[in-house]
């Protein structure tokens, strides 16, 4: 089988028929040089399959499902909330979380954002693109930004509150519930200081000092998503 992986919207399951879009059909056939009869893979939530390229016309790959080769992942939730960044910057770091495992990107407009407009359809292709190629099944979600108050008044997370002023260094594990883990990471000027206070009182949040040194938004993102992936598992 080839080392292809394609993200497959719509629903697979053993002996389906169906085509590729022209997007994927192109980088299959021209890109990839992939034949008729040569095998590839197909993944979305409901797990990994084995597709078999039954016919190529005009451009356009035909393909029938022959097995399941994964089921799907029941991993658990572990979800960021962060300030968008520049471009080049947001992509490499959207691109990373992915692959460290980030299951939902929650965008956050804080005090000192710079950025506050995000292109959500770009950004998904970055995902599905790091999904393909670290051997995810489930590709993260990412949600329309919000507000501070908006995130905190609306979601039941365990928060990790990556925090410069903290003196903690550890996760302490015995709160880390069934809940979805959550790690908040600032906008490249920090919290606001009314932005911190409102954090700190969420229920049940950790604060951690994940360096001593001041991270670029996107090195914060990698180390606190390392460490935390690390402590938990």
């Amino acid at each position: 089988m080839s080392n292809i992986r394609l993200y497959f919207s719509k629903s697979l399951s053993n002996n389906l028929t169906d085509t590729l879009d022209k997007s994927q059909s192109h980088y299959v056939n021209k890109v990839m040089r992939v034949k008729e009869n040569e095998i590839f893979s197909l993944f979305n939530s409901s797990g990994e399959w084995e597709a078999k390229i039954s016919n190529i016309s005009k451009g356009i790959v035909e393909f029938n499902v022959t097995k399941q080769l994964r089921q799907k992942e029941n991993s658990k939730e572990l979800w960021l909330a962060f300030s968008p960044i520049k471009s080049n910057y947001f992509n490499f770091m959207i691109q990373k979380a992915t692959e460290l495992g980030v299951t939902k990107f929650i965008p956050i407009i804080f005090d000192r954002t710079i950025v506050r407009k995000i292109n959500k359809e770009r950004l998904e292709k970055v995902i599905i693109e790091a999904s393909e190629q670290s051997n995810r099944i489930n590709v993260p979600d990412i949600e329309d930004p919000k507000s501070l108050d908006d995130f905190l008044n609306n979601n039941k997370v365990d928060l990790i509150f990556t925090d410069l002023n903290s003196e903690n260094t550890k996760i302490d594990l015995k709160k880390v519930t069934d809940k979805p883990t959550c790690v908040i990471i600032g906008p490249e000027g920090d919290f606001s200081e009314e932005e911190r206070a409102k954090i700190l009182k969420f229920s049940g949040v950790q604060p951690l000092k994940i360096n001593e040194n001041i991270l670029r938004s996107e090195t914060a993102v990698i180390s606190a998503i390392s460490i935390i992936k690390y402590a938990i598992n």
